[in-house]
């Protein structure tokens, strides 16, 4: 095979390379290839820049710390200080037969965890509390038909604390997967209705009498998306004109697949319930009670709704809200508990509208900067110097939180969990329902939670750690230098107390009428606990049950100011407390030995403000609004 000749230059017209050549070509070439260097070198940084911006972060171990032993306090207190208060558990002789039901039929899915919550509240306007259990359902997409489908469940009280189940035939016995419940008059009318916040929406049944109830979800427009999951809810009159609006706490992006997708395993091997941390928030709703049955969703153009700056992903996770009055200028402001992420506050600024202030009134994080996992939520004046305190429970291995507001400012809070008395014996517990209320009557407000695990198998993991749980309570002995608040042992308020349970709702109310307050709790996949108050220390007592003319007819938003000697007592009526539940809304102050009370101040929603005299002690008086 040839091989093609490639033709030559003659030597003469061979073109010589340097023939153009001068001496400044090479400092023109030299800068030029400087510029390109630096030019190059700038893009690079631009770029490794950019790439660590845009980067996503690693995502983080939540790291749990499982202390052997919860610190306890530095000095014990004398023991013949407590008092002792029997707590009876009388669930099955008082007639409460309901066991919940959580859907669990081996996929594991968030909202089983979750619990239902409780209600005292007098349906039938007899004078007596009566009780409403919340709970979950049959999952729709359940393959086992064995299953139950269940509903809550109402019990009325014959005023002695004997209950019998007048579900049947309410209008109530719904099937819904149910979570939280708020109990309020939104029109006025002299008795009570109901919203249950649920799994796939929220419900309103108007209370029609004789027992019955008629469900008004879609005429009053606050059902939500089916895409919701409520957690608490409240009602509330937020622009004082009298109507109850209703807040409706939101917890998590959440449906079946997104709980596959997150593919949560215990061990690694192990299907287990997801963590808060891998679903993304909800923003609550808040309903404006426009009268005539109807509310309008304002919930973007009230301020409540908080996205994240940089995703536009709701902020929130919210399980449990108090509505008070935080700096007293007379407009009920909200404080939301989240799980996870920082709490919120939502200050009312008297149009319509609310500032979110939790980071910039220290109600956000713990005192690192934390968020935490946040469930129930209570408020109350419990020191003698009246400054407004917020309790918070918090996660397993995390303390309770007790922010407490200065005298000075009443919208800066400080978590003063450590130095009260509640932190360090806390932590070791997952607290869920969590409220303040005088369970010796003494005149001053002690504590307690409801406690238990999400993980039925936490053992596996945290040897410290149990599935059930027994309750805490802490009693109020006053200031010290070791702060109010003292964990009460069995032996000072008896064993049923502190059975240990899965536990979640919990509220409190007078079921028997004797005074004392008597307290119930609920537990996942499992029956209610109906403790009745036998204290027998000979203490006095006032309860007031407030009737609005002008405000609101529950006088929600209502706070009292009563007198004995040199101590002031203040409650507030606010039946919304704790996690998913409602306690009654008479309000009942404790006055240890005192015999007489000197003054009751009742501070109106709006800021009227009403004195009352010659009021007997150990009874119920009704007090209704003065005024034209």
């Amino acid at each position: 095979m040839s091989v093609p000749q490639v033709p030559r230059d003659p030597p003469s017209r061979k073109p010589d390379p340097h023939a153009d050549w001068v001496p400044a070509d090479d400092r023109i070439i030299g800068r030029i290839w400087w510029w390109s260097v630096l030019v190059l070198l700038g893009l690079g940084g631009v770029g490794l820049a950019g790439w660590l911006f845009l980067r996503p972060s690693p995502v983080k171990p939540v790291v749990r710390i499982t202390p052997a032993q919860p610190p306890a306090h530095a000095a014990p207190l004398p023991a013949a200080r407590l008092p002792v208060v029997a707590f009876r558990d009388v669930t099955r002789s008082a007639g409460i037969g309901f066991v919940h039901n959580n859907g669990g039929f081996g996929e594991k899915l968030l909202p089983e965890t979750m619990g239902g919550g409780v209600a005292f509240f007098d349906f039938d306007q007899d004078g007596d509390f009566d009780l409403l259990l919340i709970n979950g359902t049959r999952w729709p997409f359940d393959p086992g038909t064995a299953r139950p489908v269940t509903t809550p469940a109402l019990y009325r009280n014959d005023g002695r604390g004997q209950f019998t189940e007048a579900t049947q035939g309410s209008g109530l016995d719904v099937p819904m997967y149910g979570m939280g419940v708020a109990c309020g008059d939104y029109d006025n009318d002299g008795l009570p209705d109901v919203f249950i916040a649920t799994v796939g929406g929220g419900r309103l049944f108007h209370n029609l009498g004789q027992g019955r109830f008629s469900e008004t979800t879609a005429s009053a427009g606050v059902g939500g998306s089916p895409q919701d999951w409520g957690s608490s809810c409240a009602f509330l009159d937020y622009d004082n004109d009298g109507l109850l609006d209703l807040f409706v706490c939101q917890y998590v992006k959440w449906s079946r697949a997104i709980d596959a997708e997150v593919g949560y395993k215990i061990d690694g091997q192990t299907r287990a319930y997801g963590q808060p941390v891998n679903f993304e928030g909800a923003a609550s709703r808040l309903y404006h009670n426009l009268g005539q049955g109807r509310f309008a969703d304002v919930s973007a153009a009230a301020g409540i709704q908080v996205k994240n700056a940089f995703t536009g992903v709701p902020g929130g996770k919210a399980l449990g809200v108090a509505p008070v009055d935080v700096d007293g200028d007379g407009w009920i402001d909200l404080v939301v508990a989240n799980d996870t992420v920082q709490n919120f506050l939502f200050h009312n600024q008297r149009n319509g509208t609310f500032q979110e202030i939790g980071a910039k009134a220290g109600l956000a994080f713990d005192g690192y900067g934390n968020a935490r996992g946040a469930m129930g939520i209570d408020a109350a004046r419990f020191r003698d110097d009246g400054a407004l305190g917020i309790a918070i429970g918090n996660f397993a291995n995390e303390m309770n939180a007790l922010y407490v507001a200065s005298p000075a400012q009443p919208w800066l809070f400080t978590d003063e969990a450590i130095t009260e008395g509640v932190g360090p014996a806390s932590r070791l517990f997952l607290k869920f329902g969590v409220f303040f209320f005088d369970y010796d009557l003494d005149g001053r407000l002690d504590l307690l939670t409801a406690n238990g695990h999400l993980e039925e198998e936490i053992t596996k993991i945290q040897a410290s750690q149990q599935y059930r749980q027994p309750a805490q309570l802490f009693w109020n002995a006053g200031p010290g230098p070791n702060g109010c608040y003292w964990p009460v042992p069995p032996a000072s308020a008896g064993a049923d107390l502190f059975q240990p349970r899965v536990g979640r709702g919990s509220a409190f109310a007078d079921i028997d009428g004797d005074g004392d307050l008597d307290v119930v709790f609920t537990q996942v996949n499992g029956p209610p606990l109906l403790l009745r108050n036998d204290q027998n220390l000979g203490h006095h007592w006032l309860r007031l049950k407030l009737v609005g003319t002008r405000t609101n007819r529950d006088a929600i938003g209502a706070w009292v100011r009563v007198q004995v000697g040199r101590d002031v007592l203040w409650r507030g009526v606010m039946p919304t407390r704790g996690y998913l539940s409602q306690s009654e809304p008479v309000l009942t102050f404790g006055l240890g030995t005192a015999t007489r009370v000197d003054a009751v101040e009742i501070h109106w929603p709006g800021g009227a403000t009403q004195w009352v005299t010659g009021l007997a002690l150990d009874a119920l008086h009704v007090v209704r609004q003065a005024g034209p």
